[in-house]
């Protein structure tokens, strides 16, 4: 297995109106429970510092990064290139509000809309996080369905096991009842239908839906993609009964799939042409680390539906944020990310069929879900087999992600190089038996930080 030796940098050192001493794992973690809202579990390491695909914690030992801060490290750790556009804009300009513009701003939107291929007329707004774009995508809906001369067209529909997000309306769209049930009263009008089921949209559209949301590869259900022309069946059907379709690509644009935007994948459509949506969001990977989401909305009648003063942000689209979207972008193309996440990926996905307690593998690029199992008879670890896989990887220098308790999501940077794939691939049985033997050693709250989901969309 990967050695976790090689040496750190020191932890957080102490600065005014902290406490001074070791800043090993155990101090800081200990700090953070009596100082930090405890909405996200207890953090199982305490990172500090990272180069490519691999970080050290704040005890010296090593991890080779299959997460990738939920997806979101499309260049990995400190790649120069992000570090320089970021420093050199900050440096520069740093931030101006939205009454103000900038060079790297509209560089962003420009750019944006040429890989998306968007019609004229097409816009970019920008947001902070996956959450707000989605936000913004939701008042669109709600300016289409207001401007239907019927005053009947309300209705959003979204898919079972969605997630678009945590703040209030976003959280309207997730499925999930423990994310939704301690908010509610959530925003009305929300109904969720089968995904991947055509018949279901069928019955479900008609005049009084004002659009569609979906993932065109839903995350934290494990990974899952869509039967071949569903997704080009929403398009038709929302066309032909005047809704938006709205494409959540939170977590599978910008390269994760291998391609620029996951609705541009013959893998993800079924199909060689692109499904066009009206809208679409992105985070994540867009800023490489830097917080920034984005509403692109395809064609002039999508992108007048907001006008002056419907919608804002402060932060949104600062100069900081789209340098590094900029940055990210180039290093992708540049270094041929597209390429290299097909291929990785797919040679990732190869070698996990060929392990025995796999009983399922989905692959798009380098988003990858895994199903895994336990030798029949043998009774799995309390919390499930994935998240005691999880905590026996963190002992042997691996990041992993459980999305249920016997399914792993592996996200890693798009830099990810492929031996370190084969690593993971030839350790994963061992994983596989310590999370069965118990030797991981898990914890409640060690069980709860693992299978938390998408906590910064």
């Amino acid at each position: 297995m990967t050695s976790p030796s090689t040496p750190a940098t020191p932890g957080t050192p102490a600065t005014a109106g902290t406490p001074a001493g070791p800043a090993s794992n155990a101090d800081l973690l200990d700090r953070y429970r009596h100082s930090l809202t405890g909405v996200f579990g207890a953090p199982s390491r305490v990172l500090v510092r990272g180069e490519g695909a691999l970080v050290w914690d704040a005890d010296g030992r090593r991890y080779t990064d299959f997460l990738a801060g939920i997806a979101v490290n499309a260049l990995g750790h400190a790649h120069p290139a992000l570090v320089s556009a970021v420093a050199g804009q900050l440096g520069t300009l740093g931030h101006i509000s939205n009454l103000f513009t900038s060079v790297p701003q509209v560089r962003l939107a420009e750019r944006l809309l040429r890989l998306a291929d968007a019609p004229e007329g097409s816009t970019v707004f920008f947001a902070n996080s996956g959450s707000e774009a989605n936000e913004a995508a939701l008042k669109l809906a709600r300016r289409h369905g207001a401007q239907d001369p019927s005053g009947r067209r309300h209705r959003v529909l979204a898919l079972r096991d969605a997630f678009h997000g945590r703040t209030m309306g976003a959280l309207s769209m997730t499925y999930k009842a423990a994310y939704r049930e301690p908010f509610e009263p959530l925003p009305a009008g929300v109904e969720f239908i089968p995904g991947g089921d055509v018949e279901a949209l069928r019955a479900a559209l008609d005049e009084t839906v004002a659009a569609l949301v979906v993932e065109p590869v839903q995350g934290e259900s494990g990974v899952h993609g869509w039967p071949a022309g569903y997704l080009q069946a929403a398009r038709d059907l929302t066309r032909e009964h005047g809704a938006l379709l709205v494409f959540d690509e939170v977590q599978s644009g910008v390269g994760r799939t291998g391609h620029w935007f996951a609705h541009q994948s013959p893998e993800v459509t079924g199909q060689d042409t692109p499904v066009v949506p009206d809208a679409m969001t992105l985070a994540k990977g867009l800023g490489g680390g830097i917080p920034i989401g984005a509403m692109v909305s395809f064609g002039a009648r999508a992108s007048g539906l907001l006008t002056a003063g419907q919608h804002g942000t402060t932060f949104g689209g600062n100069p900081v944020a789209t340098a590094a979207g900029l940055a990210v972008l180039d290093a992708i193309e540049d270094e041929g990310l597209l390429e290299h996440a097909r291929r990785v990926g797919a040679r990732l996905a190869e070698g996990l069929r060929g392990l025995g307690f796999v009983t399922e593998v989905r692959q798009y690029g380098l988003l990858v879900g895994l199903d895994v199992a336990a030798p029949a008879g043998t009774p799995g670890p309390d919390g499930g087999l994935a998240p005691a896989m999880v905590r026996a990887g963190l002992e042997a220098g691996y990041l992993l992600n459980a999305t249920g308790p016997d399914t792993l999501r592996l996200a890693p940077p798009l830099v990810l190089r492929p031996e370190q794939a084969d690593a993971l691939v030839a350790d994963l049985p061992a994983l596989h038996a310590a999370a069965l033997a118990g030797a991981a050693g898990a914890t409640t709250d060690e069980t709860t930080a693992q299978t938390s989901e998408e906590t910064n969309a």
